[in-house]
């Protein structure tokens, strides 16, 4: 796009298409969803040959092995975003629910009821998959969407946002709910649009968001780091615990709900790191543990920046705890809020850690790689919040749903309850 007129354009386009998109019903939605899919599987081979050209030249331009890793849009990725949106429409539709009815009065209710946020901004990094999970978690939820992904899948990016554009326009979707921003330039204008952009959600590094977060008065919703931790407790099975270390570090390095720091109780350290770093080797993990850790097993030494650091490759730093209180405390200081873990057999020191770990995602005797709104049943996600207020954790449909009251009466005015002559009953309607 590029100037600041067209970005306008585009903005105001996807304002006027989402008063028309919220009141989608739901089998015109589902439709447009399913002619999505089924495109998408026609148009495979294109899909592929634009992407193979992204990685050419991003291979060219020396794009970093994760970020390459994550730009990769095979036959494999384009199955699981269809089966992303074939889930996506067995949800129930999240629009038009009742959250709240209570009669004010004889004939004189208020109903609480969820609808769309309007015009949604989402900036994201070089995962084409996500351009899919985006779009249609917004049309599924009502809403108009202004995509900007990284110019490295901009050849990917821009074959999936006609593919969807067209097909959803074909049933009878308002035209103009997606539009595709494709320069720099286009983010810094975004942000100056909150006459037309309801809310921002930037998925990057925690600089970028925190820039997005400082340059505009648009809502931002979304997280920066994902400096994930697993706590392997006195009480823990040891075996499960490597399974689950392991999984959580290795299974995909380069996402955000891969464990970056491993915290161990120091009863079981000498019986447990052994056995982590036989299977880390294999995995081609390299260690770095504080200087206990170091006593153990041949590791580098850690340093207070590794504490700090999302890896997103095969690196993980070690630190041996005296108790799960100083797990706590270690966590809580050093967490992006994103996700953690504690293996333990002891469920009153578990129950303790969930409850005093302040993250948006806890778990007990499992990966940290779960944290993802498809695994959690969301149908997908639009990113993960470490926000704490309107939504938290992975962001799926119920996270871009706000809420109005409407209240129904017949003639009712508020003189007849100011001077007495009325009171209000205050009744859950049932």
């Amino acid at each position: 796009m590029g100037d600041m007129m067209d970005i306008k354009q585009a903005a105001n386009a996807a304002k006027q298409a989402s008063i028309k998109l919220a009141a989608a019903d739901t089998s015109l939605k589902n439709l447009a969803l399913k002619e999505i899919a089924s495109e998408l599987k026609k148009r495979q081979d294109e899909i592929i040959r634009a992407n193979e050209a992204d990685i050419l030249r991003s291979q060219k331009d020396n794009l970093a092995m994760p970020l390459l890793k994550r730009l990769k849009f095979d036959e494999k990725k384009i199955l699981e975003v269809i089966d992303g949106i074939e889930s996506l429409i067995q949800l129930q539709d999240p629009v038009g629910i009742t959250l709240k009815a209570t009669e004010l009065d004889d004939g004189l209710e208020l109903y609480k009821i969820s609808c769309p946020i309007g015009v949604i901004g989402v900036i994201f990094e070089s995962r084409p998959d996500a351009l899919v999970q985006i779009s249609t978690l917004c049309l599924k939820s009502g809403n108009a969407v202004l995509l900007k992904g990284g110019s490295e899948a901009r050849n990917t990016n821009k074959i999936l946002s006609e593919i969807i554009s067209d097909a959803t326009t074909r049933v009878g979707i308002a035209t103009g709910w997606i539009q595709l921003l494709e320069t720099r330039d286009d983010v810094n204008a975004m942000l100056g649009l909150d006459e037309y952009i309801d809310l921002i959600i930037p998925r990057g590094s925690n600089e970028f968001v925190k820039f997005i977060m400082d340059n505009s008065n648009i809502p931002v919703l979304g997280h920066a780091d994902g400096i994930c931790h697993c706590y392997v407790d006195k009480a823990a099975d040891l075996k499960m615990a490597v399974d689950i270390v392991v999984d959580s570090k290795t299974q995909y390095v380069a996402v955000c709900n891969a464990t970056e720091t491993l915290l161990v109780h120091r009863d079981v350290a000498e019986a447990f790191l052994p056995l982590l770093k036989a299977e880390m080797d294999i995995k081609n993990v390299e260690l770095r543990g504080c200087s206990k850790t170091q006593e153990i097993i041949d590791v580098n030494p850690a340093t207070e920046e590794d504490w700090k650091t999302e890896y997103l490759d095969y690196i993980l730093s070690i630190k041996i705890v005296d108790s799960v209180d100083r797990a706590i405390e270690h966590i809580n200081q050093f967490s992006s809020g994103h996700t953690e873990a504690i293996i333990s057999g002891d469920k009153a020191v578990a129950e303790s850690f969930m409850n005093l770990i302040d993250s948006g995602n806890v778990f007990l005797n499992c990966s940290t790689r779960f944290s993802d709104g498809f695994r959690y049943g969301f149908g997908a996600e639009v990113g993960i919040s470490t926000n704490k207020i309107h939504a938290r954790g992975p962001v799926g449909l119920e996270g871009l749903l706000i809420y109005k009251y409407k209240v129904y009466g017949n003639g009712h005015i508020v003189s007849d309850y100011s001077n007495g002559a009325k009171s209000f009953k205050h009744r859950p309607i049932k």
